[in-house]
Parts: C-alpha cells; structure tokens; sequence
C-alpha cells in the first residue's frame, strides 16, 4: 500500500517526537504521548476530528481499532497490531499498514492480555466496544490503575 502524505508525516511525526499516537488531516494534526486508549476516546469525546484522518499509533489492539472506525480514520500505521484489531479495520474498510502482528495485545506488565483487549474480546460492533472501554476505564480509574 502506498503511504499517503498525511500518513508519512504522521508516521515521522510518532517516531521523531516519541509520541503514543499522531494523526495527521492536511494543516490539522493531533498529536498525544499518553498511552492506551485514552487519547482516542478524548478525541472521539471531544468531537477534534473529522473524518479521514490518517493515523500513526505504536499499538493497536482490538478496542483502539474499534475507536479508530468510530473516529472515520482513513489510514493507518501501527507498529504493532493484534489479529482482531486488523480484522476490525479491515471490516471497516481502513486502509493498514503495521510492523509486527501479534495474537492479542499483552497488559503493560506482561502477565496477561491488555484489560481494553479483553473488555472487547467477544463484541462485534463499535458503539458495545465503546460501552465496553468506557465501563473498563472507570472500572480501573476505581482501582486506582
């Protein structure tokens, strides 16, 4: 696939800048260095982008891939993508590009899978993985996490 402009200067703007995740439409850009599925939640919350946006992002499991499609991204690059996740986007008609594919998306610590993978696992559309995201976040934002 061939990378478009926007994508390539979001691509170099992940990899010089280290940040979690980039998107790049024209003279707009969205830039953020928190980690998870926090930023694309914010951005699809506070309604800071508009559809066909290319995205760069280090991973993407199945939750930020649901997010992605209810975001109208156009294209993406992750550097790491779980099966679901590239399943989700390719349902969804979102052009992919990635450097390692992996199973499933593992927790920060290593001990298990990723809690936004897991709260998602079994759902099939955007709006319940939402729901599901949401549910998981205040769930551990009470614990502390």
């Amino acid at each position: 696939m061939q990378q478009s402009r926007d994508l390539e200067r979001a691509c170099q703007m992940l990899k010089e800048q280290e940040l979690t995740c980039a998107f790049v439409k024209d003279d707009l850009v969205y830039i953020s260095k928190e980690r998870g599925v926090r930023p694309l939640l914010e951005c699809y919350k506070g309604k800071q982008m508009e559809p066909g946006f290319s995205a760069a992002d280090k991973v993407v499991g199945k939750a930020a891939a649901f997010l992605y499609v209810l975001l109208g991204v156009g294209e993406i690059y992750t550097d790491v993508i779980s099966r679901p996740a590239l399943d989700v986007l390719n349902r969804a008609g979102i052009d992919v590009s990635y450097g390692q594919l992996a199973d499933a998306i593992r927790n920060r610590v290593g001990t298990g899978f990723c809690p936004m993978e897991t709260a998602v696992m079994d759902i099939q559309e955007p709006d319940s993985a939402l729901a599901a995201v949401e549910e998981t976040l205040a769930k551990m934002k009470k614990r502390g996490e």
